[in-house]
């Protein structure tokens, strides 16, 4: 189903071609005055000048012409050239009708050339619980991905794993202080190692920053981590049946958490699933003359003539060999490339790691291992913060934990639904739980991704606003009237609308599509709640100006409820894309 703009478009051209100009100015916008008109062509004002003649002239001829269709109810031309044009009622409502007949996707079609694509986004370290800096990647990276899935790509979604360097060396070299007897740490072992780990998730979670702070402290402990770390790279079997117990324990943590979040990853591969790649793709730069030594590390330049600030080398290797994230981002390009020969991979990261993105890109680009067909894009994320406008922390000045970060949201939900009474405890705190979810996602999304934004849980679980609990409460309210109208089937039209607030909610429900096409092609999530927060409005100003049950006229009364059917089903496939969903009631 085209777009709503796409044949408004295709009626002026045609209008601007009948008239003798060029198609080219027939590109047709919403109006920045929607007091003035609803949709607004400022092609005239750029055909001024290569036809020679007053600007206001030719808006005047293609309105004229503009006129007689059925499609518009006003088209007028208005100085210095715009060219306003309103919908009539009649065209409005049978686009709508269409939109409600279309069950599972309400008009938006699948792109017509879908691509394959990786989405790298989680990006947590084994060993250590997710916290608060793991919000955005995950919730943000599921969104990208879901919309992606909807508009009809093959999606594949990889958590990457911090799973190989220093910190593996910390965590073995602490187990073995504590428990030496383990015959990992054994070299002359050569029986098969326990299939049970030797140490819980709670272990090791109080392991990995004991570890960390002795390193920070005392040279000779940071010392065998590091050979530890080397030893482990190199192969010792006794550390690496080791660094399988710490995934296998730490993976089962994570997707428990993830899970919470209602975010789902295909691929669970980490860092070290790149190492086997890494001796020829190193040896293989070294061959094509990519690869140099500067100052004892292996190096790849990767500035362009066009730079306007400083473009370090990408380095392969260290002065010692190690290898390095460098080594192992672009390692992973390599298995991706070979396993599932994606059209793009997307990075969701911090803005922050822009520079250093820049010069993986570059250097795998350069070098061949991903083709010059394919894309690397990176969505960079801004931070999290609290009230005082610096990275969200705990009361206690450390970095809050993901799960105690959504118990919190979920309590304050939990409080206000038990102020009004409805529901049992059970109820209660299963609704909570799914309203909580909606206010922590929503209150992130509802940002541009790039951009900093305050973490309030007031503000953020308020029902009133640009909220997610206020979206669930516009769907929740569709979903009572329904209910108590008793309608499971709409085979009807929905008509003209009977009133401003009407054609109003009727007018937006038609953006439906070009908001979710904007959201895919620009990976913007937040243009997904734009549009959503702004149909939820019209749809409760339609709500508290119509009296929809008590509607004598039944054609009208089935009308409204079919309207209200679509608005319930857009707002729910939106908040689906956005990574969450609604309660029966709030």
């Amino acid at each position: 189903m085209k777009a709503i703009l796409q044949q408004i478009k295709e009626e002026v051209v045609a209008g601007f071609t009948a008239c003798g100009y060029d198609e080219k100015y027939g590109m047709v916008s919403l109006s920045n005055r929607p007091d003035l008109c609803q949709f607004q062509c400022n092609g005239a004002l750029a055909a001024a000048k290569e036809y020679k003649k007053a600007p206001i002239a030719i808006a005047g001829e293609v309105a004229e012409k503009l006129a007689a269709n059925s499609m518009f109810s006003k088209c007028e031309a208005c100085p210095p050239g715009f060219i306003n044009m309103n919908l009539s009622d009649e065209f409005i409502a049978q686009f709508v009708s269409k939109m409600a007949d279309d069950t599972e996707r309400f008009g938006v079609d699948k792109v017509s050339s879908p691509k394959k694509v990786m989405i790298d986004y989680g990006g947590p370290n084994v060993a250590k619980p997710l916290h608060v800096g793991h919000l955005r990647s995950a919730i943000i990276g599921e969104s990208i991905k879901r919309t992606a899935r909807f508009m009809g790509d093959e999606v594949i979604g990889d958590v990457h794993l911090g799973d190989w360097g220093l910190q593996m060396g910390l965590i073995i070299t602490e187990l073995k202080l504590r428990k030496p007897e383990l015959v990992y740490f054994d070299e002359n072992y050569d029986g098969e190692y326990p299939t049970e780990p030797p140490f819980s998730i709670t272990e090791l979670e109080e392991i990995y920053p004991c570890a960390s702070g002795k390193s920070k402290e005392d040279p000779a402990y940071k010392e065998a981590a590091m050979t530890a770390t080397y030893e482990l790279q190199h192969g010792r079997k006794g550390y690496q049946a080791l660094l399988t117990h710490i995934l296998n324990v730490s993976v089962t943590d994570l997707k428990r958490n993830y899970e919470k979040l209602d975010v789902d990853f295909d691929l669970w591969k980490g860092e070290s699933d790149a190492q086997p790649y890494i001796p020829d793709m190193v040896q293989k730069m070294k061959d094509d003359g990519f690869a140099y030594i500067s100052e004892g590390a292996l190096v790849v330049d990767v500035k362009e003539d066009t730079d306007t600030k400083e473009v370090p080398p990408c380095m392969i290797l260290k002065s010692d060999g190690a290898s390095l994230y460098n080594t192992t981002d672009l390692a992973t390009l390599v298995w991706r490339m070979k396993d599932y020969n994606p059209d793009s991979v997307i990075y969701v990261v911090d803005k922050r790691q822009e520079l250093y993105f820049t010069q993986v890109f570059r250097c795998a680009k350069k070098t061949g291992i991903v083709p010059a067909d394919k894309n690397l894009y990176f969505v960079g994320f801004g931070t999290m913060n609290g009230k005082d406008g610096k990275p969200f922390k705990t009361r206690q000045g450390g970095v809050m934990r993901l799960e105690y970060l959504l118990q919190e949201v979920e309590e304050k939900m939990l409080e206000k639904i038990k102020e009004n009474g409805t529901m049992n405890d059970e109820e209660a705190a299963k609704t909570a739980q799914i309203v909580g979810l909606s206010a922590v996602k929503y209150g992130d999304l509802s940002n541009q991704a790039s951009k900093d934004y305050i973490f309030d849980i007031d503000r953020f679980t308020s029902a009133e606003g640009n909220t997610g609990p206020y979206i669930l409460y516009t769907i929740v309210r569709c979903k009572s009237i329904l209910t108590k109208a008793g309608v499971s089937s709409f085979d009807g039209a929905i008509l003209p609308a009977h009133s401003e607030s009407e054609r109003g909610l009727q007018l937006e429900l038609t953006k439906f599509m070009a908001a979710l096409a904007s959201a895919y092609e620009e990976m913007a999530p937040h243009k997904i709640c734009a549009y959503i927060y702004d149909l939820a409005n019209a749809f409760n100003r339609f709500y508290h100006d119509t009296k929809i049950l008590a509607e004598e006229d039944a054609a009208v009364k089935a009308s409204y409820l079919k309207l209200l059917w679509l608005t319930r089903g857009v707002l729910e496939k939106a908040i689906d894309l956005l990574g969450f969903n609604a309660p029966e009631r709030m």
